[in-house]
């Protein structure tokens, strides 16, 4: 992250993000029965966790509903979780007042065409790496990881970073 988007990133205080295409690879799997399987990165779930131990907010937006969603939701300490809205927008400002945040503390993590309302109105748009085009080209950042592979650790990393809170994360190194 440039020097003045690590100025900019400091006044984040919420990360949105879309489900499958970023938090997934956006695979879909459904059995013959037909249950759907979903395939979260270990790696985003403890960035996710890190990230709301410093008092950030992590809050889920997604077009789709789904019981996997909401258990995994509830596996990290996610509470802001907003499932089934194909218009995503309204559902973001309904969140925005309810945690009494400005859009410009927003940062919406995206990757397909749904996601650009909700990129427009925030004051960090970020597209994953495999992002349509014209979400990376509505991004000020664009990940360097795919969607479901690390994109959400990466940019909450950089955040951390940004708000010098990343050494705080580290595991105290002792000597034999």
């Amino acid at each position: 992250m440039a020097s003045k988007d690590a100025d900019f990133a400091r006044s984040i205080r919420l990360i949105l993000s879309d489900v499958d295409g970023v938090l997934t690879d956006g695979s879909i799997i459904l059995d013959n029965q037909g249950i759907e399987s979903k395939v979260f990165y270990v790696r985003d779930g403890l960035a996710i966790k890190l990230w709301q131990k410093f008092g950030y907010w992590f809050g889920i937006l997604t077009a789709r509903n789904s019981q996997i969603v909401k258990l995994r939701a509830a596996e990290l300490g996610i509470e802001v979780v907003r499932q089934g809205f194909a218009d995503k927008l309204p559902a973001a400002r309904e969140i925005f007042a309810q945690l009494n945040v400005r859009p410009e503390e927003v940062c919406y993590i995206g990757d397909d065409l749904p996601d650009l309302p909700v990129m427009y109105e925030v004051g960090l748009p970020v597209a994953v790496f495999d992002a349509v085009d014209e979400v990376r080209r509505a991004a000020r950042l664009v990940t360097r990881l795919p969607g479901g592979r690390g994109a959400v650790r990466e940019l909450i990393e950089r955040l951390l970073k940004a708000k010098g809170h990343w050494e705080d994360c580290q595991p105290i190194r002792t000597r034999n």
